[in-house]
């Protein structure tokens, strides 16, 4: 995890550096608002702290600039400033937490925590489960693939067998492995099963003049994709 520390007053900066450091985490600092607007720009940072009261750029103004290119990193303010006015002044400007100089360093470090997961919580819940090869996509968590301007609607099955076919494009999946994933270790079904499985799944996502995607490798198994070897 990187994090980004803004904040001119040196004698708080440097030992904060050090603790968040010895903590695991990655810190570049910046004294000044103009630097630290710039390595915020440039920076793939997972958390900014920052000073709101900073020389040449403040730190209400380097949130806001990184709101307006539509950053969503978390932004905790060190701020003097705690009346509600100016708490409702820094939420409205994109921060995601403050607190008020002075601080307990324990608290700092739980609410730097505590921004991360719900960084961490929030991109996981935003990265939809969706896969694309060719041109069909798959939309995993609702069980629904598109083609061609079609929207296909999959059974669970169909939708696992169609994830581990598109996880893998291009490479042999045998039916020993199809027959793993699908199934586990508990009974099998018989390859009766697999075969109608695929047989179905072909139906729905390779109409009428589309490539086809679903290649049988005879005596093997299978392999996904368009235009892929099949000897």
């Amino acid at each position: 995890m990187r994090i980004l520390l803004v904040d001119d007053e040196v004698e708080l900066t440097d030992p904060l550096s050090r603790v968040l450091t010895r903590e695991g985490y990655g810190v570049d600092v910046a004294y000044d608002g103009a630097s630290g607007s710039q390595l915020a720009a440039i920076g793939d940072y997972d958390l900014l702290i920052l000073d709101w009261m900073l020389p040449q750029i403040t730190g209400l103004q380097i949130c806001q600039q990184l709101r307006s290119l539509g950053r969503t990193t978390p932004v905790l303010f060190l701020t003097a400033k705690d009346t509600v006015d100016d708490r409702v002044q820094g939420l409205d400007a994109g921060a995601d937490d403050y607190i008020v100089k002075p601080f307990e360093l324990r608290e700092l470090l739980a609410r730097v925590r505590a921004l991360l997961r719900r960084s961490a919580t929030l991109e996981s819940a935003a990265t939809t489960q969706r896969l694309q090869v060719a041109d069909l996509e798959l939309d995993c968590d609702n069980q629904l693939a598109y083609r061609q301007g079609r929207t296909i609607e999959l059974s669970e099955k169909e939708t696992q067998l169609l994830e581990y076919f598109m996880r893998y494009a291009g490479q042999l999946l045998t039916h020993t492995q199809i027959h793993q994933h699908l199934w586990g270790d508990g009974s099998q079904p018989s390859s009766n099963v697999l075969a109608a499985l695929i047989r179905l799944l072909r139906r729905k996502i390779e109409a009428k003049g589309e490539t086809q995607l679903i290649h049988t490798v005879y005596g093997k198994g299978y392999r996904f994709g368009s235009g892929v070897e099949t000897a």
